[in-house]
């Protein structure tokens, strides 16, 4: 009841309606795609999908946890950790397009765009959770503090999302195979030099995320439509 009332807040209502359609629409593409096939082969971006809704939940809790204010501040602390580590699975399903690189395959249109749909579904879902995020950290720290905090998040889910895809790990293996991911991820310190890729595709898709998430971000400061088009009030 908490998380249905968190969001369906009326600042949040009609965006959360909006990416809730979306992922309905992904989720009868996907299905459909399922059913011509005859098998399994992109069930993968219903899960991708669900896991891009996980940030916006955690970032709807922190703010409600930093609205309330009080002492714990290790609950804020927990949700903003939580969702750091969820988020990059948001703009992840991007990176799902490369399943149509291993080979030609009739349909090959349309199931670009059906990876496009669940991918810009995600990102848009990552985004609001961002937008929420940021603006509590803006809220204690200040506006500069807020951005700088985006620039890092877009960092670090540079290297979160290439760890994700190329060295298949995902947000759970924090906790149950922390030591294989600190062992792969620490090659990188040991020979930072030997392999270019891994800081070249960070770097890259840290660079889309914060353009995109500009371009996002200045969208919510369009004046009402009414004011573009010269209405009378």
């Amino acid at each position: 009841m908490k998380l249905f009332r968190l969001l369906f807040k009326p600042d949040l209502a009609t965006p959360v309606l909006a990416l809730m359609f979306a992922s309905a629409v992904c989720a009868v593409l996907v299905a459909t795609r399922l059913i011509m096939d005859g098998n399994l082969r992109y069930a993968f971006l219903g899960w991708n999908l669900f896991l891009a809704w996980l940030p916006l939940i955690f970032a709807l809790l922190l703010c409600d946890q930093h609205v309330q204010g009080g002492r714990r501040r290790w609950r804020l602390a927990g949700w903003g950790v939580t969702w750091l580590l969820f988020f990059p699975n948001a703009p992840y399903i991007f990176t799902d397009l490369t399943h149509l690189t291993n080979r030609y395959f009739p349909h090959y249109w349309t199931d670009m765009l059906m990876i496009l749909s669940c991918a810009l579904t995600g990102l848009m879902l990552g985004f609001v959770s961002l937008y929420i995020v940021q603006s509590v950290v803006a809220n204690r720290y200040g506006r500069v503090m807020g951005w700088l905090f985006t620039m890092g998040v877009a960092g670090l889910s540079g290297v979160g999302v290439f760890i994700g895809r190329f060295l298949r790990f995902n947000t759970w293996d924090v906790l149950w195979r922390p030591m294989s991911l600190f062992q792969r991820a620490g090659g990188w310190v040991a020979d930072p030099f030997g392999d270019a890729r891994p800081y070249v595709f960070s770097t890259l898709f840290a660079v889309f995320l914060f353009i995109a998430y500009l371009m996002f971000y200045s969208l919510t400061k369009l004046p009402p439509s009414e004011r573009i088009a010269g209405a009378k009030q």
